[in-house]
């Protein structure tokens, strides 16, 4: 009850989502799926109009509301077998509630003031990547733009046609996309794959060795359901687990509310997100919501086990059946992506709920506080999210860039590969392949590394980083690779304040940028021109600046 240590794994692996994507997808898809909708993720390919849909206030917040309230509820009548039953560890969760435990402590307290009072650490986690995920954008760029690019401009005008855009998909821009995806697919199985087959032998051992009540040979099912008696009579054997189930045992909602809860927003959603976005018709919906709660217990099983949260690859299996179903020609890429949203939002949510929970049931608190802030919470986020979206969006209405959100041109090409994109150009699918392959195999190699605990598994590229290159531009990469530089030499210098301050740093950075794009959106909307502008310009520029300056005098 005491533990003051510091989450550093959890920070770490917050930190690595910039490229694994769990964030993005949990903050409701604004810079994945969502935006792979729309007219400026659409530029260069032959989908036609019944495959884009622009974001709309309207539309993102009903959609948001139903699909983050039934991911809430999908998981709420496992809460028992997933803490109690079977104790899953939920490292985040558990690692919050060891964080709070310790600030009640005379130790705790003191430990907590100094990362609160004198470091802004935990303020924010920052966007800090580690070095390897660093250099693997970097190895991903080198690939990219100073191998692939160049020899595919030289087949300009003989696998595909000359003079195309860039971005277009009958160009190099449909072997860049597909190739990028490719790798980004081949991790996401290999992720998939592994929880899988972990939580499959966790369970199989679980049903070998049933757990035990009073030291008895009256063995339990893993999956019998409990009722309040049984469960505070399980094995525990301190009063700290004693009290934490009497607890979490104590304040209830009746499973059958919130199925009952479950399935009228299932009906509700067979209305509304057809209306919404008519390409996913009633019965796909219908798939979805039938389907779900199976799904979300293997995720959330698997997350409570490992701390990877694998919703965003469901949602890619999703958006690859259902736009395969429908085709290209019938809107394909909306429903796929519609599709992946749902089935992202949804599972998403789920865990998190569970994953606060663990960290109610960790610090004595009660689920059903827990479960109505969530519902509160949750609510509420899903109405000043798509407002502040849809400001930031309107502000830069036909100027997005979507080099700073990598990930709506994947969605865009995940779902316009599973739609049936028919104008690609020659041997994209074949290289795709080989890079599928190439990820697959690294992918691998890099978890039996990790396993047999080689010391090169350490500088094994992070595949999902090298793919993310491929939709960055030059400038960005340069960028990270110059911060992560300056980190490194800082830990050179001095270790501990480096560790201790580049958190800080960083969040210092991205707040005062975050500040510059609110001001100058709010200029935007309101049509403001700035008193006074500064611009960097070359030598040689600044002179035919000086000798224009002096032509006017």
């Amino acid at each position: 009850m005491g533990n003051s240590e510091k989450p550093t794994g959890i920070l770490k692996k917050e930190m690595e989502a910039i490229v694994t994507e769990s964030d993005s997808i949990k903050l409701g898809g604004f810079g994945t799926y969502i935006l792979a909708m729309g007219s400026k993720a659409a530029e260069g390919d032959a989908s036609g109009e019944s495959n884009i849909v622009d974001p709309s206030v309207a539309r993102l917040i009903p959609f948001l509301l139903l699909v983050s309230l039934s991911g809430i509820l999908i998981l709420m009548p496992f809460r028992k077998i997933m803490i109690i039953r079977h104790k899953l560890i939920f490292p985040s969760g558990t690692a919050t509630a060891n964080l709070i435990n310790s600030f009640h402590t005379p130790h705790g307290a003191n430990h907590a003031r100094f990362y609160f009072d004198f470091s802004m650490t935990n303020v924010g986690i920052g966007m800090i990547c580690p070095h390897m995920i660093t250099v693997s954008i970097v190895i991903g760029a080198i690939l990219s733009w100073g191998i692939i690019v160049p020899y595919l401009n030289s087949k300009e005008g003989i696998w595909y046609a000359a003079n195309l855009n860039s971005n277009s998909f009958a160009g190099i821009g449909g072997y860049k996309v597909f190739i990028g995806v490719s790798m980004m697919l081949a991790e996401a199985l290999f992720n998939f794959l592994c929880i899988m087959i972990r939580t499959l032998c966790v369970m199989y051992k679980q049903h070998r060795q049933p757990m035990q009540r009073d030291g008895g040979a009256n063995a339990q099912l893993p999956f019998k359901c409990l009722d309040a008696t049984e469960q505070q009579q399980a094995a525990v054997k301190c009063f700290d687990d004693r009290r934490r189930a009497q607890v979490f045992l104590r304040d209830q909602i009746p499973d059958s509310i919130i199925i009952a809860c479950y399935v009228f927003l299932s009906m509700v959603s067979l209305v509304v997100i057809p209306s919404l976005y008519p390409q996913l018709r009633s019965y796909h919906v219908a798939i979805i919501f039938s389907a779900l709660p199976f799904f979300a217990f293997c995720n959330v099983y698997g997350l409570g086990m490992t701390d990877m949260n694998l919703s965003s690859t469901y949602g890619k299996l999703a958006m690859l059946i259902f736009g395969s179903c429908v085709g290209i020609n019938y809107g394909g890429v909306i429903t796929g992506l519609v599709a992946c949203g749902v089935v992202m939002g949804s599972m998403s949510n789920g865990g998190d709920l569970m994953q606060d929970l663990k960290t109610g049931y960790m610090t004595l608190t009660s689920p059903r506080v827990i479960f109505i802030s969530k519902v509160i919470g949750t609510t509420l986020g899903c109405i000043i999210n798509p407002v502040i979206f849809w400001v930031f969006y309107k502000a830069k209405l036909g100027n997005v860039d979507l080099s700073d959100v990598p990930y709506a041109k994947v969605y865009r090409g995940i779902a316009m590969l599973s739609a049936g994109q028919d104008d690609l150009p020659i041997y994209s699918m074949h290289i795709s392949g080989l890079f599928f392959a190439l990820a697959l195999a690294l992918s691998i190699v890099r978890e039996v590394a990790r396993l047999k605990q080689w010391r090169v598994a350490s500088y094994i590229p992070n595949t999902v980083a090298i793919a993310v290159a491929f939709f960055l531009p030059p400038r960005v990469v340069i960028d990270m690779f110059v911060g992560s530089v300056i980190l490194y030499l800082w830990e050179c210098i001095d270790t501990n304040r480096a560790r201790t301050f580049s958190s800080a740093v960083a969040s210092g950075l991205i707040c005062g940028d975050g500040l510059g794009s609110l001001l100058s959106s709010a200029m935007a909307i309101t049509h403001t021109q700035a008193p006074i502008c500064i611009k960097f310009l070359s030598r040689s520029d600044n002179l035919k600046l000086d000798a224009f300056l002096a032509t006017l005098t």
